[in-house]
């Protein structure tokens, strides 16, 4: 019998080329030369992901087979004994993003492959439309359609829109400020003139992102059900989902939620009652490749589609797993697309590329994807305190971001 290929060594690489700060881990092998590299990336709490890899996972991976991906992964998640938390979970797909990525190697295959091979050929991605007033974004969605996408997220001023006019008490402190009542208001008003201006010719999208209560996500998702959307997203915070049952009661605006999600809890309900359309998970927040592989299936089968989580806090080697898991499984919808930088490209070799709207793998071993760890070295992660997350109603409440 042949011997086992083993971890010799675990490392985490903190890189932060443009504003998010980025956590890859390169799991190192017995043979010489093969590596693989996995998105751990939690850029609001990098350096606790970095932490509980160096500290805790490490020691408990060493020399421990690479092939046995399930079983690593299933003690990883056990080993902490609390489970299911945003930074452990991270932690631990940074290291089962790359075991996929030795055994794609080992075996002289993408990952599509191994998981059943593809599906299509290339996925269509959606990019984000902002603007500061209903124009500016028409304008901009015109623009990303003259450059061939087909799927665009509409929002105004951001996430809860800016530049509402609120009074605050007096000593209200420092924040993002936004009124629920404001933004839904413009909002809507921006949705209908941009549908107006370009027809039926794209799909749009919307993010509420958390940023109303309950019973006003409900009645956004009936009054935005006229303009057609390709989905709504993350409608309600991840405490709120019961909510979903009444929206769904209301109207047919296809729904999509789980960005935010970390405990299987929080998605198997909502795809089992088929109360939402697309199921959206950051693949690093939910533990990686594997858990999201079951996910997938698990949602075939209620008629859910995927619809993974891509923003520019995903890394590019997330990015690359995302594309992996949409190229292969039948009931995928849509991947969000953050529009890499030249340096984005440099940094990481083999960063898949768009063209006439679809993300287009490269048909490597793994997930086709490295990183120049030099040039990474030179953008190191900032000491940094995140602004847009500090968000307050106008009379200074904190609020949901």
């Amino acid at each position: 019998m042949a011997k086992p290929v083993t971890i010799t060594d675990v490392q985490v690489i903190l890189t932060q080329p443009g504003k998010s700060r980025l956590a890859i881990v390169k799991v190192t092998t017995s043979e010489p030369g093969l590596y693989g590299l996995g998105c751990a990336t939690f850029t609001q709490r990098i350096f606790a992901v970095a932490a509980a890899i160096e500290r805790h996972l490490r020691p408990f991976l060493l020399g421990r087979d690479v092939d046995r991906i399930e079983e690593i992964w299933n003690m990883s998640m056990a080993h902490g004994y609390w489970r299911n938390g945003p930074v452990l979970n991270n932690a631990i797909s940074g290291v089962d993003q790359a075991l996929w990525d030795i055994k794609g190697k080992r075996a002289g295959m993408p990952v599509y492959d191994l998981l059943g091979g593809k599906s299509r050929e290339a996925a269509h991605v959606y990019v984000h439309a902002d603007g500061g007033s209903k124009e500016e974004v028409a304008e901009n969605v015109r623009a990303y359609m003259a450059r061939g996408f087909r799927y665009i997220r509409l929002q105004l001023g951001g996430y809860g829109g800016k530049g509402s006019p609120m009074i605050k008490p007096k000593g209200a402190p420092p924040g993002a400020y936004f009124d629920p009542r404001d933004y839904a208001r413009r909002t809507l008003e921006m949705i209908a003139f941009v549908r107006g201006e370009i027809g039926d010719q794209v799909e749009l999208l919307h993010d509420i992102h958390e940023r109303l209560a309950p019973i006003q996500a409900a009645q956004f998702a009936k009054d935005v059900e006229g303009f057609k959307l390709f989905f709504l997203e993350d409608a309600l915070a991840p405490e709120d989902i019961a909510w979903f049952r009444m929206i769904r009661a209301q109207c047919a605006t296809p729904l999509a939620m789980g960005e935010l999600f970390n405990n299987p809890h929080e998605w198997q309900t909502l795809i089992q009652e088929r109360l939402i359309d697309f199921i959206r998970m950051h693949i690093s927040q939910m533990g990686g490749i594997t858990p999201a592989r079951n996910v997938a299936i698990f949602a075939d089968m209620y008629g859910v589609r995927t619809a993974w989580h891509g923003p520019s806090d995903t890394s590019p080697v997330g990015h690359a797993a995302n594309l992996q898991l949409d190229l292969w499984h039948p009931n995928f919808g849509i991947q969000e697309w953050y529009r890499p930088s030249e340096l984005d490209y440099a940094i990481f070799p083999g960063l898949p590329v768009v063209e006439d709207g679809y993300l287009y793998a490269n048909d490597k071993p793994g997930l086709g994807i490295d990183i120049d760890e030099e040039l990474a070295a030179k953008y190191p992660c900032q000491d940094i305190v995140e602004d847009w997350t500090q968000t307050r109603l106008p009379d200074g409440s904190p609020a949901r971001p």
